[in-house]
């Protein structure tokens, strides 16, 4: 407990904290306020996001960057998973598939190209582990294929209803069954392939590994509880700031929801730990593909008003396909520089642009 009020106290950041128990007490009291909510709550994810980031590198050091990437991704999409179970509960499927396609191609673009500038401006080159990134990308591309599959059937043949939704339950479990199968081969069968790459940095202090596990599952409930209340204020307030429906839902919700991630990938890649960076960035993107979205799928029929099938609209899925397209490429050589993020970056900025343009009309 020592070692965290330390942290806090010598991280100005971490005074934001103050902002958690505001935007709590400020939700029941003011829920109308909705400009004033999504501010509070974007205040007070980002100190949380940034003791997250701590704890998980904390953990990393003691288990690896592998399996902190893993845990880092997992506690970072508990997150998203509750957010779109209450969106998933009310009917809001738009919303839900919004963010679900928004998440992937944030993760595997924007993360994954910050990191590398931000690794880039400090490290002339820096080198990671690309089996581990090939591995990632590649169930990254098969849930791409699935994605499009049962949106390309629509829009060629108008199938059926009912067959979709059959269609989507037939792939969500194979998704699911795919991201089990490629955890037992990185974390066991293979593991010697997924090591992690040198450091330029080593002995750093970190927390012990029981304070940094309480850390992480108290901070992640209380990330859940602030991040529901920016998605139930967020579409309000994007009115008041000129943002589209589309753009609120693929990018704003998409880097508020990782925010706790992105600031642990960030973080390692200005220590040299670009492994765990794009264990996270990839790790992050191909779970919510592969585990997340299929299982909305399967619970839709538990609590939703109707079944939700995989079926997204062409302009997620061609934005899903590039992004996994273009993570494929960069990572497959195993080193970046700052410039590599850049050029990730800027792919990102142009689906940003471009929803942010979007017509009502064409949403």
């Amino acid at each position: 407990m020592t070692l965290l009020l330390k942290e806090i106290r010598a991280n100005p950041v971490l005074w934001l904290l103050l902002f958690v128990p505001v935007v709590l007490v400020a939700q029941r009291l003011r829920p109308e306020a909705h400009t004033l909510l999504f501010l509070l709550s974007v205040l007070a994810i980002v100190p949380l996001a940034t003791l997250l980031s701590s704890a998980t590198e904390s953990v990393a050091a003691k288990t690896g960057d592998a399996v902190g990437g893993l845990l880092n991704a997992t506690l970072g999409n508990l997150t998203e998973l509750i957010i779109a179970l209450a969106a998933l509960s009310a009917g809001q499927y738009t919303l839900v598939k919004a963010s679900i396609a928004g998440a992937i191609v944030a993760n595997s673009l924007f993360m994954l190209g910050a990191s590398f500038l931000l690794g880039g401006l400090k490290y002339h080159t820096q080198v990671f582990n690309r089996e581990s990134a090939r591995l990632q990308t590649g169930l990254l591309f098969l849930a791409a294929i699935a994605i499009m599959t049962p949106s390309a059937i629509v829009d060629a043949q108008g199938s059926s209803t009912a067959f979709i939704q059959q269609l989507s339950i037939a792939l969500s479990v194979l998704l699911i069954g795919t991201y089990a199968l490629g955890l037992l081969f990185s974390l066991w069968t293979h593991r010697e392939l997924f090591g992690g790459a040198p450091h330029h940095e080593a002995g750093e202090e970190t927390w012990p590994v029981g304070l940094a596990l309480a850390v992480l599952a108290g901070v992640t409930v209380l990330v859940a509880l602030t991040s529901e209340i920016f998605v139930e204020s967020v579409q309000e307030a994007a009115k008041t700031f000129g943002m589209s429906p589309a753009f609120v839902g693929f990018i704003v919700v998409a880097l508020v929801g990782g925010a706790a991630e992105m600031a642990s990938a960030f973080s390692g890649a200005r220590k040299d730990r670009l492994d765990l960076s794009v264990g996270i960035a990839l790790g992050s993107a191909a779970q919510i593909a592969l585990f997340v979205a299929p299982v909305l799928v399967l619970l839709s029929y538990v609590i939703g008003p109707t079944p939700m099938d995989l079926r997204f609209w062409r302009g997620a899925v061609i934005m899903v396909f590039v992004a996994t397209i273009t993570a494929f490429l960069i990572t497959s050589t195993g080193r970046s520089a700052w410039f590599v993020g850049v050029f990730i970056l800027m792919v990102y900025l142009v689906f940003a642009m471009t929803l942010y343009l979007l017509p009502p009309d064409m949403q």
